[in-house]
């Protein structure tokens, strides 16, 4: 099956715990049984030069990130995975799939550390240049079950949680609503997956989702 027009760049968004990584593969794995040739990425990260600085955000330092300097490090790893990993992918006709974009900088960095969002705005353009995804996945559970299940997984892989996975639970609240803010907001392109249900149940959803939402890519 052959896309109408070159790529599909869809973005998958949600707190610690909320399921993305499992969310990925469902959505990598319905669009290679309908032969589209993927490319994932994740932010952030993606590329070797944004996964060094995935690596200075996410660890613990003596010395304290300045909430400034943590948006301006998410916008230069984003720079590096748009340019080098992104836009070359879809020009190549591939489905992007990121696991997270541009919402997680409003939800992390307006709702949770408090920056306005006309800030965050004015490194948007900058940076991506009118360039969103076309369909944005919102996976939403509860501050609490997302809370347990990253802490479920530290214990069973025997790993500290980063730097921002130990936030306090008000700052994921205000990271999940402004999540579902934006949701609201843009209605056309972020569509909400009830993730507090079980895998399979969330699965199905994602399969609705693909389906309804991506047909008019595929050409008949």
């Amino acid at each position: 099956m052959q896309l109408t027009h070159n790529g599909i760049f869809i973005s998958v968004e949600g707190i610690e715990g909320a399921g993305k990584s499992s969310a990925m593969l469902t959505i990598t794995n319905w669009l290679k049984d309908k032969g589209i040739s993927i490319t994932t990425t994740r932010e952030p990260g993606g590329t070797k030069i944004a996964e060094e600085i995935r690596q200075l955000i996410l660890s613990h330092n003596e010395e304290n990130i300045h909430f400034i300097t943590e948006l301006l490090l998410f916008f230069a790893a984003r720079s590096q995975n748009i340019h080098n990993c992104i836009l070359p992918a879809l020009k190549s006709g591939n489905a992007v799939i990121a696991d997270r974009f541009i919402d997680a900088t409003f939800a992390y960095q307006q709702g949770g550390r408090g920056i306005s969002e006309e800030t965050i705005s004015i490194l948007e353009k900058l940076v991506l240049n009118d360039l969103k995804p076309d369909l944005t996945i919102l996976l939403d559970v509860t501050v609490d079950t997302g809370m347990a299940r990253i802490k479920n997984r530290a214990e069973l892989n025997k790993q500290q949680p980063d730097r921002i996975e130990q936030e306090k639970l008000d700052f994921f609240t205000n990271v999940r609503n402004c999540y579902l803010q934006r949701a609201e907001k843009f209605n056309d392109r972020i569509v909400i997956v009830d993730a507090n249900q079980s895998l399979q149940d969330v699965n199905k959803q994602l399969e609705t989702i693909l389906s309804k939402k991506l047909s008019k890519y595929f050409a008949k």
